[in-house]
């Protein structure tokens, strides 16, 4: 079986730099789609409570027959949920979804500066809480700006263990990528393929035909090599074992250079800002 390698945390931990994402997975169609994906080698799992699936991922596990311990698994706090009583609660009911007695990361889904009077240190703090009782082996925050980063580090006591970020050749976010490494903070890369915009790209699709691979093999490959960690999502099984299959190949140093050329800066993010994003869900 492949094996995909492991980057290491501040905390001390391990995370697999591949992994499978099961956002806009069906809540009915997850378990299987985990099961696939574990039985094809995968051992890294991306949820999140506004997902709706934590559930199936918990089922998808239990079936597969993978010892929960070689399994890491991701959630993230629902944005309706920041105000610390919400978040212990929200975070008790992912475990009760889960029918797990731990994640092994637990991240702030969005920081929702306009939203809680600006107030999500308050949250962060909240997360510190599960990581000392244990329920949470890490944690982390998603969607994070640099301001949101520094003011965590000045008024609290814990350093995310990852961010997770969009991040894909039209949009390196290479700023926040950069204080993540300067901080150790590991980069979690979410759209990796820019909702498929980026396969298309003429360089992309001559790197990949040079290659033999696919684009979407060729740009995985590419979020590798920066070191960041990746979950592509997909309920095709063809494309789950594709998505898997990276670490025969290398891209050369210019091939690198090349697709990271093509970021557009903001102009190219697919997903909203968030130093704006205000959504609570129904």
């Amino acid at each position: 079986m492949t094996q995909v390698p492991a980057i290491e945390l501040n905390d001390g931990s391990t995370i697999p730099q591949l992994g499978f994402g099961v956002f806009q997975i069906e809540p009915d169609e997850t378990a299987d789609a985990v099961k696939t994906a574990l039985d094809i080698g995968y051992r890294h799992i991306d949820t999140a409570e506004m997902y709706q699936n934590e559930k199936g991922v918990g089922q998808g596990v239990r079936d597969s027959g993978v010892d929960r311990a070689q399994v890491y698994v991701t959630s993230k706090l629902n944005n309706g949920f920041h105000k610390p009583d919400d978040a212990r609660r929200a975070f008790d009911d992912t475990l009760t979804a889960l029918n797990f007695d731990y994640v092994d990361l637990f991240l702030i889904h969005w920081p929702l500066p306009t939203l809680y009077d600006g107030d999500y240190v308050s949250t962060w703090k909240v997360l510190e809480e599960f990581k000392k009782d244990g329920r949470a082996r890490s944690i982390g925050v998603s969607n994070f700006q640099v301001p949101h980063l520094q003011r965590l580090a000045d008024e609290t006591g814990t350093v995310p263990a990852v961010n997770q970020i969009e991040v894909h050749p039209y949009f390196s976010n290479d700023e926040v990528r950069e204080y993540g490494r300067q901080h150790g903070i590991a980069t979690e890369a979410w759209s990796p393929i820019a909702q498929g915009k980026v396969l298309d790209d003429p360089v992309i699709t001559r790197i990949a035909e040079a290659a033999g691979k696919s684009p979407a093999q060729v740009v995985l490959r590419w979020h590798i090599q920066r070191g960041d960690i990746v979950f592509p999502k997909s309920v095709t099984l063809q494309r789950i074992k594709d998505n898997f299959a990276l670490f025969d190949f290398e891209l050369g140093d210019d091939d690198v250079a090349a697709i990271s050329a093509l970021d557009k800066g903001e102009d190219g993010r697919t997903g909203p800002n968030p130093d704006t994003f205000d959504y609570i869900p129904d």
